[in-house]
């Protein structure tokens, strides 16, 4: 009886006006030894059951984020003429890589109240809580994350950087840089009208690593006694081989 009353409630739902159908240039990033980055386009349309409103343009956010991971981060102070880690605050959870592209300004494109429920700017996608009493501006510490990471282009945000054709098609290409953490990449889109989501559309991409690559990663995983035998093996190959080609041209 309970499923046909679900039935009747999702038949007499209005249909939404306004939903995302979505495209990706590659659904998968293989990391080889030889990787240096990648371009990933992200491309759809907006489906609708009715003429397009008319006020408020249609603005289109799109994020990219990378698995998430807990990160301590500590604060150095020069005493006595030597640098100390004076204070050090644990961040929960901080994505290893982020991107965030809009059609326009993100301020004008997004409200608070929104980017607090569905956590689309980089400092809402990064979770800090539990700060030691001792430490008095613990947001100062995200604060670090999000900068040293954005000169790594770990963060990004690219600010018009969605093109929306007719208020219908979008675009966007998000470059993935060299050092990537392998894991599902969580994409998301979001459609917005003055400021409020109307609706988000998720996917993801999957970056791998493969080959050599792949192989000496699980090695290290999965058997650490035979890759730091085969580790010391290389080193005094490359050791022995470096001096023997010393004396070679000494002779």
């Amino acid at each position: 009886m309970l499923r046909y009353i679900i039935a009747f409630i999702m038949l007499t739902l209005p249909a939404m006006a306004e939903e995302v159908v979505l495209g990706l240039s590659k659904d998968e990033v293989a990391i080889t030894t030889s990787f240096d980055g990648s371009d990933v386009l992200i491309f759809g349309a907006v489906k609708r059951e009715a003429p397009i409103p008319e006020g408020d343009p249609l603005e289109v956010i799109i994020t990219v984020s990378g698995p998430s991971e807990a990160v301590t981060v500590r604060r150095k102070e020069k005493r006595f003429g030597i640098w100390v880690n004076v204070d050090a605050v644990e961040i929960d959870e901080a994505p290893s890589f982020y991107a965030v592209a809009t059609s326009a300004p993100l301020r004008d494109v997004l409200n608070d109240v929104e980017d607090l429920r569905y956590k689309i700017s980089v400092p809402r996608a990064i979770r800090s809580v539990g700060a030691p009493m001792a430490v008095q501006d613990a947001g100062a510490f995200t604060q670090a994350i999000i900068r040293i990471r954005t000169k790594s282009d770990a963060y990004q945000l690219l600010e018009n950087g969605v093109s929306v054709d007719a208020q219908t098609l979008f675009q966007t290409s998000i470059q993935l840089p060299a050092a990537l953490t392998e894991g599902d990449y969580k994409t998301r889109i979001f459609l917005t009208r003055s400021g409020k989501v109307i609706s988000d559309y998720e996917t993801s991409i999957d970056v791998k690593k493969i080959g050599l690559e792949r192989w000496l990663f699980t090695m290290s995983r999965e058997n650490s006694l035979l890759y730091g035998l085969m580790s010391l093996a290389i080193a005094i190959a490359a050791g022995w081989g470096a001096s023997a080609i010393f004396r070679v041209f000494r002779l």
